[in-house]
């Protein structure tokens, strides 16, 4: 008498036979939380290492650094929240990679599930797993000596619009894991993140760089969030030294996260369809 071994993908199709979308996402979603929390070190790891950039941005440049109007812990604490969902981001890359490597996804591809539950339930408990690492960097921000200086409601409106960032981002990172195929290539492809986090408003004032960077700089995704976490959570303060209104970076941060997850969610489908 022969005994089955049930796989992942077998335990996970036994739970989702010809599931809808809903039913199959949230499966995939807890998968991956489990795997996470057996190896949650490659989050861990990133988050330790933005709050050591932290610490270092805000006790040894920070004396160097002048921001019209608003101290510099309150100047960069809201950069660091807003980059930080984008290196952790990462670890999408890298999980995505290894289900490519171990077969998973190939054996996911064969079952009776919607495709595209199988990306969008990584996006989900990705952007869920994020929220740890968002509230270190948080709490850390706060114990060196960031205050909010606008209104709660603004300040959860920050929150969200952070949140959102990181969900985008989490498959353009999807997307990279399934092209790189292996861990140690999605590691290497993700180092594309750093121009998006260092030339921008994140970390210091754009009008400081040099003229030719500026361009790019002040009109690349990542300055417009953190312009528009810094403006609801910073209030009038911070306003007055960006020359707009939170709204205004509000509207153009919404258009660039639907913008980005309009092109990056149907090219992570299509490669997961075509193999």
């Amino acid at each position: 008498m022969t005994t089955a071994v049930a796989t992942p993908a077998r335990a996970l199709v036994a739970r989702t036979d010809e599931a809808g979308i809903v039913t199959a996402t949230l499966q995939v979603a807890k998968r991956v939380l489990i795997k996470f929390r057996r190896s949650p070190q490659l989050i861990i790891v990133g988050t330790l290492q933005g709050a050591l950039f932290l610490l270092i941005f805000r006790y040894v440049f920070g004396g160097a650094i002048t921001t019209k109007g608003v101290d510099y812990v309150n100047f960069v604490v809201p950069g660091f929240i807003t980059t930080g969902v984008l290196f952790n981001a990462m670890y999408s890359a890298v999980g995505m990679a290894d289900d490519v490597h171990t077969g998973l996804v190939s054996r996911l591809r064969s079952l009776p599930i919607p495709r595209s539950a199988v990306l969008v339930g990584r996006a989900v408990a990705d952007t869920g797993i994020q929220l740890w690492g968002l509230a270190v960097t948080v709490a850390i921000g706060f114990a060196v000596g960031f205050r909010l200086h606008g209104t709660w409601q603004g300040a959860l409106g920050a929150m969200a619009l952070v949140v959102l960032f990181g969900f985008v981002f989490e498959w353009l990172f999807i997307l990279v894991g399934m092209i790189a195929g292996n861990v140690e290539a999605a590691q290497g492809f993700s180092l594309f993140i750093f121009p998006l986090t260092f030339v921008s408003s994140a970390y210091v004032p754009v009008a400081t760089m040099p003229s030719w960077m500026q361009g790019f700089a002040e009109n690349q995704p990542t300055t417009v969030v953190v312009n528009a976490v810094r403006a609801l959570s910073e209030g009038p303060q911070a306003e007055a030294l960006l020359g707009h209104p939170a709204s205004y970076y509000v509207v153009r941060a919404v258009a660039w996260c639907v913008a980005l997850v309009a092109v990056f969610a149907p090219l992570a489908v299509a490669r997961y369809r075509r193999g």
